[in-house]
């Protein structure tokens, strides 16, 4: 059967076997390892043919994580339907719990707030930018508000 099916790769090209199709309509393919026709070996690969072969339109999600993995080799069986149906739901149920935790989180945070155990942020009083050349100075006012020993030449304006 090998000597067929060599002498059909050599003569058709490479030949692939469908291995499985995920919900977003992906192929995934093998091609077996095989001799070329002067004799060199060449190893086995896994390939995908997307549903939609435009690159501008992939995204990461394109691909599921299982059959990701059995393309670079991490697993060697392919991905049934079955556990793809079963690690979406652990995905799923994961993403609630994850939820809820940070809902549960957010209140407790609230009523620590509330309670004062929790310092609130301090507001910052120099506006602008560090890289400015007005930063950290105070704008000029209408108001008198330095004493003597605390003046600075322009700092304030007086109404007119």
């Amino acid at each position: 059967m090998s000597r067929i099916a060599g002498a059909l790769r050599r003569t058709f090209g490479i030949m692939r076997e469908h291995v499985g199709t995920d919900t977003s309509g992906n192929k995934y393919y093998k091609i077996p390892e095989q001799k070329t026709w002067t004799g060199r070996l060449v190893r086995a690969k896994r390939m995908v043919e997307a549903a939609n072969p435009t690159e501008y339109e992939y995204t990461e999600s394109s691909i599921p994580t299982e059959w990701d993995a059995w393309i670079r080799g991490r697993r060697k069986e392919a991905p049934t339907a079955e556990e793809l149906l079963k690690n979406e739901s652990y995905r799923r149920n994961i993403k609630l719990k994850a939820k809820e935790v940070e809902e549960k989180d957010l209140a407790l945070q609230a009523k620590e707030y509330e309670d004062g155990l929790v310092a609130t942020l301090p507001k910052t009083v120099a506006q602008g930018h560090a890289s400015t050349a007005s930063f950290g100075k105070q704008e000029i006012s209408e108001d008198p508000t330095s004493t003597a020993n605390t003046f600075q030449p322009g700092s304030w304006m007086p109404k007119k």
